[in-house]
């Protein structure tokens, strides 16, 4: 212990001979918890309730309306020839354009949920930035819009950038940023263009069911151009179906977005107390029509917004509330003038 004491410091070097270097102590590791298994998924029947019952009721019809046009058809053949043809002509005619509306409400489906399954994954590969599932994202975009001329410029872009190394994530955002934010603008446009005409049209209809006729034909015509607009073009049985994807995405979000800055801006300032019953309609219609059209942009878009920031019911309808503070002030200083 005292030549441990009396000993002076040296130096020496790990290259000399015969000294070797202990390893350091690492602490002891923790037990872990051995993992979970994965939860299983809910089993599933392959039909539902309601499919069979759509599936039974229209084989119902149309072995009905066979039935129906098979027995026209003897008719016609059992009073004379040429009408039993001219029926049959008919029907072929009648089945031919059956089988074309069937095939258009088909790929109108299909293209719905082509884009929902585009959504999808570019929603994972901004999880998990996944290259490969980045690229084919970007691939599908670029096949979408192929047909639309005024992303002939984004589409050259983008295609140059596929084959530089960039991670999965930021290729999703600039496929969003390059080919997105030309049809976004034209979206907003559109959304605004529908609330101001509701706005308009609501305050100076003399009738609740012409406002509510028109309502609904604009909400129907919006959500349909926004789905043209990024690449969905649906039918009628895909227009039921995303009209009810609009509704739940709308009650999903909140509803009407009461809590909306905008809409605390009206009640805050009492822009709606100031105005009269028609004109205050009529702020309220084209506010809930641009809140539909958000809706509708959000569920047609094909990629989630991620590099681009959503639209908000101040971009769109922003227009409506200048309109209604002006309108108030008049209206105020015609009662100042009056008393």
């Amino acid at each position: 212990m005292s030549e441990t004491r009396g000993r002076r410091p040296e130096i020496f070097r790990l290259e000399e001979a015969g000294l070797t270097v202990a390893p350091p102590e690492l602490p002891p590791e923790p037990d872990l918890p051995e993992a979970l298994p994965p939860p299983r998924p809910r089993r599933r029947f392959g039909f539902s309730l309601g499919t069979l019952f759509w599936t039974g009721l229209g084989g119902l019809v149309s072995l009905g309306t066979g039935l129906a046009v098979s027995k026209l058809i003897e008719d016609l053949f059992a009073r004379a020839d040429w009408l039993g043809s001219v029926g049959l002509a008919f029907a072929a005619v009648f089945g031919v354009g059956v089988i074309g509306i069937v095939g258009r409400e088909a790929l109108g489906l299909a293209r719905l949920s082509s884009l929902d399954a585009l959504r999808d994954r570019a929603a994972d590969a901004l999880a998990t930035d996944d290259r490969p599932t980045a690229e084919g994202v970007a691939k599908d975009l670029l096949k979408l819009a192929q047909d639309n001329p005024a992303l002939a410029r984004a589409r050259g872009d983008l295609s140059t950038h596929l084959g530089a190394i960039i991670d999965g994530a930021d290729l999703v955002r600039l496929t969003e940023r390059t080919l997105m934010a030309p049809l976004d603008a034209q979206a907003r446009a559109l959304v605004s263009d529908a609330a101001k005409r509701v706005s308009v049209v609501t305050a100076v209809s003399p009738r609740a069911a012409v406002d509510l006729f028109f309502v609904l034909y604009t909400a129907f015509t919006l959500t349909r151009r926004l789905a043209d607009l990024y690449g969905g073009r649906p039918g009628l049985l895909g227009m039921i179906r995303l009209a009810r994807h609009v509704l739940s995405h709308l009650a999903v979000t909140g509803g009407m977005a009461a809590g909306d800055s905008l809409v605390q801006q009206i009640l805050g300032h009492g822009i709606a107390a100031r105005l009269s019953a028609r004109l205050g309609e009529g702020v309220v219609n084209g506010l809930l029509t641009a809140r539909l059209g958000l809706a509708a942009i959000a569920v047609t878009r094909p990629l989630p917004f991620a590099a681009l920031p959503a639209p908000r019911l101040s971009d769109v309808a922003a227009g409506l509330i200048r309109r209604a503070e002006e309108d108030a002030k008049v209206s105020r200083a015609k009662g100042r003038t009056e008393t």
